[in-house]
């Protein structure tokens, strides 16, 4: 008999969580002003609002803590980290940041100027909106069969090199700071990105002059993906190939808070010392000094051991079976989502479920809050919200996918838990036809609304 598949760690520590009531979960969501990061972690069954910074730690990490080294300069943990990303990505230059997107704020700080295009595929929230931010613009080459949920392609994050040359051959390399490859693709449904168009991109790059960077937050699972679906890789192992991905790249922003296994932490990673050299007067204005960047040596030296751990095979196929876990009980009950199913999260497909709800109501929102209540589980839009206001018209932007992202945490919740999230998104399903109304927005900021807008029921 075949043995059946079992996770490759067993549990040391618990953490109790509570279910609440419908009519708890009503006032609640009401008092959060019907926005999902409004709501207070207490409040919350099921946390699916996001996979950064909520996993467990191991006991190795735990314990490379315990060693952390506090020195403001020069800090033991700083060259810890340093070795680690040499190792594991092959960059010889890096600045550590507390989180992604305070490293991409560093990078873009010094390389994107008003004016400037910036070709990708489907930038993330923070990406965009750090380009929009310096009045540059953020567009977008992944292919088109990433907005057909339903249609299986194996590398959905793959960008369209016809239109990415289109982008280079239209605008001066002058005027394109970059090309970024955001692996995998967090926007198009946690889509891993082929090393085929990895090369294909770095060959486009090369013949127009232009630098590649990676958006790393995931690229463990993005590996993982070409080991076990790309021909000719099945047998490297996963830092292996990882090694040949960053080959094909000049820099590289992370979010170590999602694939190193860590609950605060981040870098910007680099080829050329020059590009160090001007990052770092950025890093000590915005960050720290240039060896802790607004990290502790503690969370440096489990930022290092998670790298390791999480460039694993037997760890990211634990991580990626739970998710395919919670798609195949989604598929058995019918509910519409992005497949194949993505490295980090399930993309539930909010337009197919609520086609009745006009999309100035926001539908992913929607459906997101009604899961809320079914159940106390949180996840997050990805959608119109998220898709904030073109920053010249300032009109609504309403993306092809609305999805709402339900992200698993690593090493956190159980197949329990994979089972009342799919009988909870059942039921909501199957009373759909009953869900009449959306929401408005009644308050946003001017730019990344979707942490802080507040909403009323329409």
């Amino acid at each position: 008999m075949k043995l059946p598949f079992a996770e490759s760690f067993k549990i040391k520590m618990v953490e109790s969580i509570r279910r609440s009531t419908r009519e708890e979960r009503e006032q609640w969501l009401k008092e959060a002003n019907y926005n999902l990061f409004s709501l207070k972690s207490d409040h919350v069954f099921i946390d699916l609002l996001t996979d950064s910074g909520t996993g467990a730690m191991s006991d190795k990490q735990w314990s490379a803590m315990m060693l952390g080294d506090e020195s403001y300069a020069g800090a033991r943990s700083y060259f810890n980290m340093k070795s680690a990303l040499k190792n594991i990505l092959g960059f010889d230059y890096f600045l550590p940041t507390h989180q992604g997107r305070a490293a991409e704020n560093v990078l873009f700080s010094v390389l994107i100027k008003e004016g400037h295009v910036v070709p990708g595929n489907s930038h993330f929230d923070t990406t965009k909106g750090h380009i929009e931010f310096r009045k540059a613009k953020a567009i977008d080459c992944t292919i088109d069969e990433a907005k057909e949920t339903e249609l299986e392609h194996p590398f959905k994050g793959n960008l369209d090199l016809t239109k990415l040359e289109a982008v280079l051959s239209t605008y001066p390399k002058e005027q394109i700071p970059m090309i970024i490859v955001t692996v995998t693709c967090n926007t198009s449904g946690g889509q891993p990105v082929s090393m085929e168009n990895m090369k294909a991109v770095r060959a486009l790059a090369d013949k127009y002059g232009i630098p590649v960077c990676y958006d790393s937050a995931r690229f463990a699972e993005n590996a993982y993906f070409i080991k076990t679906r790309e021909d000719g890789y099945a047998d490297k192992t996963i830092k292996e190939i990882v090694l040949e991905m960053y080959s094909y790249a000049d820099m590289a922003t992370m979010s170590s808070k999602k694939d190193a296994i860590v609950n605060m932490g981040g870098f910007i990673a680099m080829k050329d010392q020059e590009l160090w050299n001007q990052a770092s007067t950025f890093n000590i204005m915005y960050e720290g000094y240039v060896t802790y960047g607004g990290m502790s040596g503690r969370d440096m030296n489990a930022l290092a051991q998670g790298l390791d751990e999480g460039t694993e095979f037997d760890y990211l196929e634990t991580r990626i079976k739970q998710v395919e876990y919670l798609g195949s009980k989604l598929e058995e009950y019918g509910i519409p989502f992005q497949k194949p199913v993505g490295g980090h999260a399930i993309f539930v497909d909010a337009r197919k479920i609520l086609p009745h709800i006009p999309k100035e109501e926001f539908q992913a929102q929607t459906l997101g809050c009604e899961l809320y209540l079914e159940a106390g589980i949180r996840g997050v839009e990805i959608g119109a919200i998220l898709a904030d206001r073109d920053p010249e018209t300032r009109e609504n932007r309403y993306p092809e996918l609305e999805l709402l992202r339900l992200a698993l945490p690593r090493r956190t919740y159980t197949n329990n838990h994979m089972d009342v999230i799919a009988a909870a998104l059942k039921n909501v399903y199957d009373r759909r036809d009953e869900i009449k109304n959306g929401y408005k927005i009644v308050e946003e900021a001017p730019i990344m609304r979707h942490f802080t807008v507040k909403l009323d029921r329409i």
